[in-house]
Order: C-alpha cells, then structure tokens, then sequence
C-alpha cells in the first residue's frame, strides 16, 4: 500500500511539472519588464551618454536601440503615451488622447484616470476622489497575459503618477501604487481591490517620504563634467529654490504646507524612494520565479517635473539622468537575481520628450516662444461674435484643443463662412503653424501630410477639440510650466527605445519604431495575443526572427 501510495505520489509530482512547464510559452521569459522614464527625450543618449557608467550605459551597450524611435501621433503627454506603451494602440484607438480633456456633457475637464466610483485608497494622509482605467478602451498587456496564462501571472505597476500606474497596470493587476502630493505619499485606488496591499503599507511605514525633507541636492558629478550653463535664462524652479545648485527639499516660512511634498519629487530622491518601492514588490511578489511569466511596470518621474522647470539643457536634468543611470543599474542587478541574467526581457522608453524652454532657444537666434490659451479663444470668439452675432462660442481651449460651446458646432455646419474666419482668426497668432477643423481629421481620410496624419492619429470625435492647433517648433502651449511638450514637432515625438534580455540580440537599428511597438514585440516573446495593436513586433531585435503565422498571433491579425 505504501509502495502503492509513494508511485502516485511520483505520478502526481510528475503532472504538475509537466503542468508548470507548459504554464509559458517554449522560451519564454519569466518576467517581462516596461521601463519608463518620463520625458526622456531621444537625444539625451548622445549628449550626456558620456556622463552614464551604470544601468543606462548596460542598456545602450548591451540592447537593442531603435536610433530613430518617434511616437506617430500629437498629444505627446503622459497619459497618452503609458496608454499607447500599455498597449501596442494609439490614442485614436485607446481612447486616451490627453492627460485631461473637456467633457462636453458634465462641461468641465475630465482627468485620464478620474473615477468617483473608485475612491482613493491613502497609504499616507487621506485623500479624496477616486482613479481607475476606465477612460482606456482596448486591453493593456498586463490584461491579455492575466486571460491567456493557464497560470495567472503576477502583474505589478508602480510609479510616481497616477496616470502612468494606471494605464500600465491594466484592469487586474496583483499591486498598482503611485505617489499622491497631496497625500504626502503612496495612494491605489479601491478598483484594484478593497484594502491596502500589505507590503505596499509596511514600506511606506518604514519608509515615509518625510524621511527625505532637509536633504540636499547637490551635484553628484564634478562641475566642469556638465555641459551648458547652471542657470540658463528663463529656467523657473519653485521657490524657495534659485536656478543654480544646491537644492534644499525643506518647508519655507510663510509657504504652503505641501511645499516640501512638492520640492521633493523635483528631485532624484523621487527615483531612489520607487526603486525601493520596486525592491519591496520584487520580493513580496516573488516576480520572475515562478513556473509562468510575470510581468513588472516601472515609470520615474522626477526627471519629467525637473525638465518642465529647468528645461532639457539644465545642469538639473544631466544630473537627475546621473542618478538615473545608478538606478537603473541597480534596478537590473535586482532582475537579474530574481529571474536570472536570461530570464527576462526589458523594454525601455519613455512618454514624450521636452521642447527647449523658448528664451534658451532664442539667445541662438531660433524664432521661438509661447502660445496663450486665453488668446486662442479671444480670436475665435472675436471671429464668431463678428460674423454670428454677440454669445459665448467658446467652452474650453485645453492644450491644442479648442472646444466650442454646446451648441456652436451644429450652427457652424449652417455657416461654414464663420468657421473659416474662426480658423484663419487663430492661425494668425505667433507660433500657430496650423489650424484644423478637427471633423475633418478621421482616418478614412487618409491625411497625406505627416503632421495631419499625427493630428488623425490623436483626433477621438468624442474627447478631442472642435478645432486642433498646431504650434510651430521651439513654440509652446503657456501654462504653468516654463516649458512643456505635446507636439508631434521632433523634440516632443522622438524618444529613447532600447529592447535588453532575453531573446534580444544587441544592436543599432534604423528602421522606423514607436513604443507601439513595445507591446505587440513583449507579447509575442511571452506567446500571447495583443487584441488590436497598431505597432508592429521589432524582429530586428530578435535573436531569432518570429515565423509568419506567430507574427499574426501576436498582432492580433
């Protein structure tokens, strides 16, 4: 009996290996891993890769870098952008087209990631208001590996903003966790489950963001090893902060209370607090060691809110990309013992890039400068008024989007006339290259002009604007920052795309890429199918190229 008893026992064994075995596809990864750096732009590799020595320099030797990587579409801005990594799409077809954009039913902005139906679950302080993904209309590929893994994998999406978490994480994942400002510290949100995540509370308890008020930024490299100069004209850091180094993370007397809350995340310990973070979830999770493949989505930020005040060629931004190599490199020594050197593959990009702030590009003669939002709707209300009659024509200009007021649209059908003065009204103002009529921008269309074509593949007749604006280069949207992106000019479009790991042959490529691509290539080295991506698997970077019919598997063809 007890022989009997020991030879099921064998036969069982033996079932469930060979289960686990089949539980990813032959030659899969264990863990698949999205890295991003917010507003990275393409040319920082060439201009300050001489600075890296760590994980940034590991990633451009060792990986597979698409020289030439450009998003296709306009609104190059956070949201749209993890949207479009999340999920091989663009924002015509995911549906996220800008960080916020105007609801023309409620008549306010609408935040991606916005969801009452959710509230807020506070890690730190409280906080009011709730997140989900629900704006994102197509599956994400932390969703398609959760439905198609006969073993359900572990998914976790971590980062500093709600909108880059959310749209990595998916619909199911295991943890998503963001930094809050007003919270003081990490937030989720009650769609991803009822409760805080354990591991998520313990490290924010042993790790309070307030640990870090008093330090220093101060520079890491010697000075003469930065390129440009420390305080170029027109940079804005936040009071009580000058342009120049060093930069205390401190209160200010007479200031707002969050105002160390909101120094610190200007700064590289933002990075260093997520990579504990990642350290933390790595080892809670057990990412990268189980019997199927895992996935682990990981944005910085800091580097995004440094580059809106300092601008691209700041002393700030070289040395917040220092901090960023050494982080980096520690990020791949922990994937590298959790899953092993072969056992994961990692993508790298970013969101957007960044334009030079306008006065910068102006000492050198570049025609350069800003586009007020409150002029844009003066000439189009102007415009209107002359030829319809006094009435308030003008809802909302929101970025490159001009929204008109309910109503205006179905009289504008009756007088063409007055759109055409509309129209012709704004183009008229420094820096607006174009005006668009943005019912003319759907695909069926088909836009010969590359720039028309990006506005199409940004333009969602539900949440984009009546009228699309396109700035000129070196020209930006005024805001609150002194600089900002969200063009499809080349200093917004164009980011760093480097494949790394497992199955990645190591290389420079010059054939056309995006990080639409990102999705549809880690699904297929996962075997599993991305529902309707619009990018393409980059078998350039394969080491061996996938066959015919698997290429259609992964598209989704």
């Amino acid at each position: 009996m007890r022989k009997t008893l020991a030879v099921l026992a064998l036969l069982v064994a033996a079932i469930l290996t060979q289960a686990a075995g089949r539980a990813q596809a032959p030659g899969a990864p264990r863990l698949l891993v999205i890295l991003v750096i917010d507003q990275m732009r393409a040319d920082y590799v060439d201009k300050y890769g001489h600075q890296w020595t760590r994980g940034l320099r590991r990633l451009v030797d060792e990986g597979a870098w698409f020289r030439t990587a450009a998003y296709p579409y306009m609104n190059t801005v956070t949201c749209a952008g993890h949207a479009t990594i999340a999920t091989g799409a663009l924002p015509y077809a995911h549906g996220v087209i800008l960080n916020d954009w105007w609801d023309r039913d409620a008549g306010r902005s609408v935040p991606c990631t916005q969801d009452p139906d959710f509230p807020y679950i506070s890690y730190a302080r409280p906080l009011r208001g709730g997140a989900s993904p629900r704006f994102l209309r197509l599956p994400t590929l932390a969703d398609e590996l959760r439905s198609q893994s006969p073993i359900r994998p572990r998914v976790a999406s971590l980062a500093m903003k709600d909108r880059s978490a959310i749209m990595m994480g998916g619909r199911r994942p295991d943890v998503v966790a963001w930094y809050n400002m007003t919270a003081g510290g990490l937030v989720t949100s009650s769609f991803y489950g009822p409760s805080p995540t354990p591991f998520v509370q313990d490290y924010t308890a042993r790790h309070p963001v307030e640990a870090d008020f008093g330090r220093t930024w101060t520079r890491a490299m010697p000075a003469d090893r930065y390129l440009f100069d420390d305080d170029a004209s027109g940079e804005t850091p936040p009071a009580p902060w000058t342009a120049s180094f060093p930069h205390v993370v401190q209160a200010f007397p007479g200031g707002k209370p969050q105002l160390p809350y909101e120094l610190w995340r200007e700064t590289p310990f933002e990075d260093a607090y997520l990579l504990g973070l990642v350290r933390a979830t790595i080892d809670a999770l057990r990412l990268g060691s189980g019997p199927g493949t895992d996935l682990l989505a990981v944005s910085f930020s800091a580097l995004d809110h440094i580059g809106h005040d300092f601008g691209p060629w700041s002393h700030e931004v070289q040395d917040a990309l220092f901090h960023l190599d050494g982080i980096v490199g520690e990020l791949l020594g922990l994937l590298d013992r959790a899953a092993g050197r072969d056992g994961y593959v990692l993508s790298f990009t970013s969101d957007h890039g960044i334009t030079p702030i306008p006065e910068v590009a102006a000492r050198s003669g570049i025609e350069s400068g800003y586009i007020a939002p409150a002029e844009v709707e003066a000439k189009a209300q102007a415009a209107l008024a002359a030829a319809l009659g006094p009435g308030k024509y003008v809802a909302k200009v929101t970025h490159t989007n001009v929204y008109f007021a309910p109503g205006v649209s179905a009289k504008l059908k009756e007088h063409p006339a007055a759109l055409r003065s509309a129209i012709e009204s704004i183009a008229t103002l420094p820096g607006i290259l174009r005006v668009v009529d943005g019912a003319t921008l759907g695909l069926a269309t088909a836009p010969s002009s590359p720039l028309l074509k990006a506005a199409a593949l940004s333009y969602d007749p539900i949440r984009s604007g009546d009228l699309i604006l396109m700035p000129r280069p070196y020209w930006v949207i005024k805001g609150e920052d002194i600089t900002t992106h969200g063009t499809a000019n080349a200093a917004d479009a164009r980011i760093p795309l480097i494949l790394f790991g497992r199955g990645i042959k190591r290389g420079e490529h010059f054939q056309s890429a995006s990080p639409a691509d990102i999705a549809p290539t880690l699904a297929f080295l996962a075997g599993v199918t991305m529902s309707s991506p619009d990018g393409r698997i980059l078998q350039e970077a394969l080491a061996a190229p996938p066959s015919r019919e698997s290429s259609r598997r992964a598209g989704g063809q």
